[in-house]
């Protein structure tokens, strides 16, 4: 039966771990350029991925006098090149950026002019743990009354497989 923890708990561990990604940035090596049109937006690209705390980027530049600064959002939205938070530089073929906190990541390119012909990025990171609004009080909630279902309780995103699983092999055990 201890040979069962040694397999049950290291199964439990990889279940409930997640392991950081690398995203070349924009999908392609040498995406890290202006676009030719508005619709090869990095932006549109990133809004299709999601991104976690621990990921990187990896910026492959096309040109080699390129680079990317990480700014704040007040300079992206400027183009401001002159107090990046970060400087990576076209002398690294590659720039690899982690994904430290949830929230939003800013990046331009250090050629301002090319930030305002689009070339820059935002990276918004998913939490590590999302929650849920609580309820709203009786007092806040003016409409009618629900009657429950008898289809019982939701188990959160893993259901009730995995608590029932891990119910099993730790009765097992026993």
């Amino acid at each position: 039966m201890a040979s069962l923890y040694w397999i049950a708990f290291p199964l439990l561990f990889l279940i409930t771990s997640s392991q950081a990604k690398e995203f070349l940035v924009g999908g392609a090596a040498g995406a890290w350029k202006v676009p030719s049109s508005p619709s090869e937006s990095l932006n549109k690209w990133a809004e299709i991925n999601r991104f976690q705390v621990g990921d990187y980027l990896v910026f492959k530049f096309a040109d080699k006098k390129d680079s990317v600064l990480k700014v704040s959002r007040e300079d992206y939205l400027a183009c401001r090149t002159t107090a990046p938070l970060e400087e990576h530089k076209d002398d690294e073929k590659n720039a690899l950026v982690k994904l430290d906190r949830s929230g939003a990541f800013y990046f331009v390119s250090g050629n301002q002019k090319a930030c305002e012909q689009g070339e820059k990025l935002i990276v918004v990171v998913m939490s590590m743990r999302h929650r849920l609004a609580p309820a709203p009080s009786p007092v806040e909630f003016d409409g009618p009354a629900v009657a429950p279902t008898s289809s019982g309780h939701k188990l959160g995103m893993f259901g009730g497989g995995l608590v029932g699983c891990l119910v099993v092999l730790f009765g097992l055990m026993l």
